[in-house]
């Protein structure tokens, strides 16, 4: 028996629910066109682990064979799960996947959300090009890209989610979102029946974040209108701002 857990089809219920779901982002969106490799930001957490495990179990069923290069932003304050570098070292091992690791060395003192996601992606760009992969899979879903509406429309006045694929001109990486068409509650659910859920971020600012009080907000608004994520994502896909584009 494998000493970490890992998800391989065939898989039933929701882990066919969520391969369909990404099968059909990467289609609709021609997210792996013309890819042979693609490097992945792994946390540690749900979504990204899962998004780790749907892709090996696509590539080359149904898409094209890719290489897979997983990578871990270290650091004493992370938006991870808390998990050990050996854990995602021996699921990548178990996946043949190329796992790496950098590290960050943002204090507490001048912590915030905004600077510290530049420095963890420009750590993960400068390593994914190292290994010749040059198209990213963060694993943002749908309720992600929901909270990023709010959060734009509240704070800028544009009405923009999270873009399925954007190429970073500045950076010479494309970005890809393979998971935006599927629900959290989903992931979760996942998660737990294959075994790889852990705890939630351990980052002081993020208990505390905009996005933590938007997702608060949507809670709220649910018992109102219960398809309000899934509404609100849709349009965003539909009439959102593309500005992100044409940087």
């Amino acid at each position: 028996m494998s000493e970490v857990p890992v998800a391989k089809p065939p898989w039933t219920g929701v882990g066919k629910r969520l391969e369909s779901a990404t099968r059909k982002a990467l289609f609709d969106y021609k997210m792996v066109e013309g890819v042979d490799r693609i490097a992945i930001a792994l946390s540690g957490g749900k979504d990204s682990l899962s998004l780790l495990f749907l892709l090996a179990a696509i590539s080359g069923r149904g898409f094209p064979p890719f290489k897979i290069d997983a990578i871990h932003i270290m650091g004493a304050f992370s938006c991870g799960a808390g998990v050990s570098v050996d854990y995602l070292s021996k699921i990548c091992k178990a996946l043949d996947v190329n796992f790496l690791t950098r590290e960050t060395d943002q204090k507490l003192e001048d912590l915030e959300c905004y600077s510290c996601s530049r420095e963890r992606r420009r750590l993960l760009f400068e390593a994914a090009k190292s290994q010749g992969a040059t198209t990213i899979a963060f694993g943002h879903h749908r309720d992600d890209s929901a909270q990023t509406v709010l959060m734009n429309l509240f704070n800028k006045g544009e009405f923009a989610g999270n873009l399925p694929k954007v190429k970073m001109h500045d950076y010479g990486v494309t970005i890809i979102r393979p998971l935006i068409y599927v629900a959290e509650a989903d992931i979760k659910t996942f998660a737990e029946q294959q075994g790889f859920k852990r705890i939630l971020c351990r980052c002081p600012v993020g208990q505390k974040s905009m996005r933590r009080k938007v997702e608060e907000l949507l809670a709220e608004i649910e018992h109102l209108y219960p398809n309000v994520r899934d509404n609100i994502a849709r349009a965003a896909l539909l009439f959102g701002s593309d500005k992100a584009l044409r940087k």
